[in-house]
C-alpha cells in the first residue's frame, strides 16, 4: 500500500510539473513579441535574411509536426473512442474546423492592422516627424489587438501540445516564438514613431503577447476538466489545422516577402528536418 501511495504521489507530481512546463512554454512563446519590440528599437535596419529563414523554419516545424504527429495523435484518440470510421471522419472535420476558425479570425481583422503584414523598421518615418500622429498610434493599437486575437488560439495550441508531449510542445513553442518576433516589431514601431515613447511601445507589444498564456489558462480551466478522449482528439485535430493554416497563409508568404534568394524555402526544409529528427529521437 505504501508503494502504491508513493507511486500515486509521484504520478501527481509529474502531472503538476507537466502543467507548469506547458504554462512556461506558452508564456515564453507569447513574450517573444517583446523581443521583436526591443529589436525594433536597437536595430537601424531589419535583418531580412534572418527573418526570412526564421519564419520559414517556424513554418516547417509547424507543418511537419501538425501533419505527422498531431493529426495522427488526434486520429488515434478519436478512433479509440468512437471507432475507426466515425473517429477518422471527426478528425478530418476538426482539422478543417481549426483552419476555418483561424481563417475567420483573419478575415475580420483589417488588413492594415494584421500583425502578419510585413513591416520594417526603416520603412517608418523619423520619430520627430511623426510624434502625435494619430494614424500611426491607431495602427499600433489595432495591430496589438489583432496580435492578441491571433495569439489566443496559438496559446491554446501550444499548451495542449505541451501537455500531451512536452518535447513536441517545446518545438511548437520555439516555432511560435520565432514568428512572434516580427509581430512584436509590427506593434511597437508605429506606437514608438507616433509617441516617441519606447516604454509605451514596448509595454503595448509586451501586453499583446500575454494573450498566449491567457489562452493556456483558458485551456486549463475550461477545456481540461472536459478533456475526454473524444474532446482531446477534437481539440488536437483543430490545433493541427490552426498551425497548418498559420504556416501556409501567414508565415511562408511573410518569409517570402522578406526573402532575397531562397532562404525562406531553405528555412522550411530545415524546420521540417529538425522536427523529423527530433521526433525520431523521441521514439
Amino acid at each position: 500500500m505504501w508503494y502504491t501511495l508513493k507511486g500515486f504521489i509521484r504520478k501527481e507530481k509529474q502531472k503538476v510539473n507537466d502543467i507548469l512546463l506547458a504554462f512556461l512554454l506558452t508564456l515564453f512563446a507569447g513574450l517573444a513579441t517583446g523581443v521583436g519590440s526591443l529589436l525594433a528599437f536597437f536595430a537601424k535596419t531589419t535583418n531580412t535574411k534572418f527573418l526570412s529563414f526564421s519564419l520559414g523554419l517556424s513554418a516547417g516545424v509547424m507543418i511537419y509536426v501538425s501533419m505527422v504527429e498531431i493529426f495522427f495523435k488526434a486520429k488515434d484518440s478519436l478512433t479509440a473512442a468512437l471507432g475507426s470510421d466515425e473517429g477518422y471522419w471527426l478528425t478530418v472535420i476538426s482539422f478543417f474546423g481549426g483552419m476555418l476558425l483561424i481563417g475567420l479570425i483573419d478575415k475580420f481583422i483589417p488588413k492594415y492592422s494584421n500583425p502578419h503584414e510585413v513591416k520594417k523598421v526603416e520603412d517608418m518615418e523619423r520619430p520627430e516627424k511623426s510624434i502625435n500622429n494619430p494614424e500611426l498610434m491607431k495602427m499600433g493599437v489595432f495591430t496589438a489587438l489583432a496580435l492578441a486575437i491571433h495569439n489566443f488560439p496559438e496559446g491554446i495550441a501550444t499548451f495542449i501540445s505541451a501537455i500531451e508531449n512536452p518535447s513536441v510542445g517545446f518545438a511548437i513553442a520555439v516555432a511560435v516564438a520565432i514568428h512572434n518576433i516580427p509581430e512584436g516589431i509590427a506593434v511597437s514601431v508605429p506606437v514608438y514613431y507616433a509617441t516617441g515613447d519606447k516604454r509605451k511601445a514596448f509595454k503595448l507589444s509586451f501586453l499583446s503577447g500575454l494573450a498566449e498564456p491567457i489562452g493556456a489558462v483558458v485551456a486549463f480551466f475550461i477545456l481540461m476538466p472536459f478533456l475526454t478522449d473524444t474532446m482531446f482528439g477534437i481539440i488536437f485535430a483543430m490545433v493541427a489545422g490552426i498551425m497548418v493554416f498559420i504556416s501556409i497563409d501567414e508565415l511562408i508568404p511573410a518569409a517570402k516577402r522578406y526573402d532575397e534568394t531562397h532562404l525562406s524555402i531553405y528555412g522550411v526544409m530545415c524546420g521540417m528536418a529538425v522536427m523529423a529528427v527530433s521526433l525520431l529521437l523521441l521514439y
